[in-house]
């Protein structure tokens, strides 16, 4: 049984460093150094937080619900107010989109009280108002099947690298239980929401969501949660609640009795 005190990443601002990963880690701040990874992005939220989010369809972003959720009021932040910004480094985004549509679970609630049950579900689908190219960044798949060996990789904005990707080439999971995932890997600041990556075959993929921080004994721990079913839960949400498409009316103009198309209209006069 996994025994540990879970402290959450609100507000984006956890120290869960250790200096043994730092080596293992790696600045990717040109184009050639982002081949793979333009589909991570930085969420910007308001003018004072962010979170890190990914690609996983091309109008669509995987991040933490803790990061849509202001915790000051517990309210849900207005999809206006978060702006994803697709392999940013050095101030320079490869795409960048507003979004339209925030998806939570809905017993996630507005402040939920820091648990198990909290974690497993405390992940949030974004949608974008404009879909990100294929030819720009290629989206990450969830991950299928069995998880052979327990490394993985993490690729993150964060405290003193915010305008860059920094990417752990390999950190490890420490125990997988109760629906959650505890990893060793490094996570700071601005790391909530960063997808935890296994390799399948040649691609890594998404196994899960930095949600929170906590302790394994002496260790320090950070915990994600097993994603079949949140995920497709979440997709049925944005189906549900997806923004109607606004009726645009458009004045009809007087003519020549002949419209765009050529159709001929009958005048008063018979013609």
């Amino acid at each position: 049984m996994i025994r540990v005190l879970l402290s959450l990443i609100l507000g984006l601002c956890i120290l869960a460093t250790t200096s043994h990963a730092q080596a293992n880690k790696r600045k990717l701040t040109d184009r050639d150094d982002l081949y793979g990874w333009e589909a991570i992005g930085r969420l910007d939220i308001g003018d004072e937080s962010f979170c890190t989010g990914t690609l996983i369809a091309q109008d669509m972003v995987l991040t933490a619900a803790h990061c849509a959720v202001d915790g000051r009021t517990g309210k849900a932040f207005a999809p206006e107010d978060i702006t994803f910004r697709a392999g940013l480094s050095n101030g320079n985004a490869l795409a960048e989109s507003r979004i339209t549509q925030v998806a939570i679970h809905p017993s996630y609630g507005s402040k939920p009280p820091l648990s198990h049950d909290s974690v497993r579900i405390d992940v949030a689908l974004l949608r974008l108002d404009k879909p990100i190219p294929y030819s720009v960044a290629d989206p990450f798949a969830l991950y299928s099947g069995r998880v052979l060996g327990n490394e993985v990789s993490i690729a993150s904005y964060g405290r003193g690298r915010s305008e860059a990707i920094t990417r752990e080439r390999s950190c490890r999971i420490i125990d997988r239980q109760q629906g959650l995932i505890l990893f060793d890997c490094d996570i700071t600041f601005g790391s909530s929401g960063s997808a935890i990556l296994a390799k399948n075959g040649s691609r890594w993929q998404i196994l899960s969501v930095v949600s929170a921080v906590g302790t394994n004994g002496n260790r320090k721990v950070g915990f994600g949660m097993e994603l079949d079913g949140i995920v497709s839960e979440l997709k049925a949400i944005m189906r549900r609640d997806a923004p109607q498409p606004k009726a645009s009316i458009r004045r009809l103009q007087v003519g020549s009795g002949k419209s765009g198309s050529g159709a001929k209209f009958i005048s008063s006069g018979g013609g």
